[in-house]
């Protein structure tokens, strides 16, 4: 999947995300290049991931999150078949 999205602006893009050294300056980038709902939306989908990891219903992510089902499918795919991109940073920020 990432070969579909990776060029010169994503690469730019992701290597502008990686040269965020703490919390304030991820969001204040993230207030410029994204809408509230766009910051809102990633928020949710990180939680289902997270809520997904310890075994929790569609249902009470749902309920949760007010994500989809289909958004909770998305995600759960994404952790076990993606690319350990929500493995990844789940694991580093609950240490």
């Amino acid at each position: 999947m990432l070969d579909k999205i990776r060029d010169e602006k994503t690469d730019k893009l992701a290597e502008a995300i990686a040269s965020l050294r703490n919390v304030e300056e991820a969001y204040r980038f993230l207030g410029d290049i994204c809408t509230i709902s766009e910051i809102t939306e990633m928020s949710k989908r990180l939680q289902a991931a997270e809520m997904l990891r310890d075994g929790n219903t569609y249902n009470d992510i749902a309920h949760s999150t007010r994500l989809s089902t289909a958004t909770i499918t998305r995600v759960n795919r994404a952790l076990r078949y993606g690319n350990d991109g929500y493995t990844m940073v789940l694991d580093r920020i609950s240490k």
